[in-house]
């Protein structure tokens, strides 16, 4: 399948944004996710701001197949990386490294120097999931590692390392880990 990546911006339509909502429905339904379709529609729309990047990546049928968003911190230098969503039956042929690649030349066109993300734990996917990692939390982070297919080791082959956690972020034993990149 060929892939091709534009901004948001140029194919605001409302199949795509309701494509994309979809998408972020589906990957996270959680309570603390997207559980309706207005938040997550609501998410997509906010990503049409002119300061934040937003990329999506379209199928030979222009139909939307992964999206990667920027959110602009610190004056510019450093940008989150969120969302970052591939359709469910597009996974794993290499559309979220695709949208990342790109999502960071732009962030360096742009002038940052650092992109970051936060990646929950709160299905103890990690290391650290489901344990008190107090009273030394750096120390579980730096062994930190994916033991149930957790996203940071998609993000460390991309290049991005672990740089803090925030221990129970979303509930005792449920981290937020950290994880930046120089660009």
């Amino acid at each position: 399948m060929k892939i091709r990546i534009v901004p948001l911006h140029i194919y605001n339509q409302d199949a795509i944004i309701a494509q994309l909502a979809a998408m972020l429905q589906q990957a996270f339904p959680t309570p603390d996710g997207y559980p309706t379709p207005a938040e997550a529609r609501a998410e997509v729309l906010e990503f049409l701001a002119e300061e934040r990047v937003s990329l999506v990546a379209l199928g030979e049928n222009q139909e939307a197949v992964g999206w990667i968003g920027g959110i602009p911190a610190y004056r510019g230098y450093a940008y989150e990386l969120h969302p970052l969503v591939v359709r469910e039956d597009q996974r794993r042929r290499g559309i979220g490294s695709m949208l990342v690649a790109e999502l960071e030349n732009e962030l360096r066109r742009r002038g940052a120097i650092t992109v970051y993300l936060g990646t929950d734990d709160v299905n103890n996917r990690t290391s650290i999931g489901g344990i008190d990692v107090y009273p030394d939390p750096l120390e579980h982070a730096l062994r930190l590692r994916s033991v149930n297919n957790h996203p940071i080791a998609f993000y460390q082959k991309l290049g991005y390392k672990v740089v803090g956690i925030i221990p129970d972020a979303n509930g005792f034993g449920k981290p937020d880990i950290i994880m930046a990149k120089r660009l």
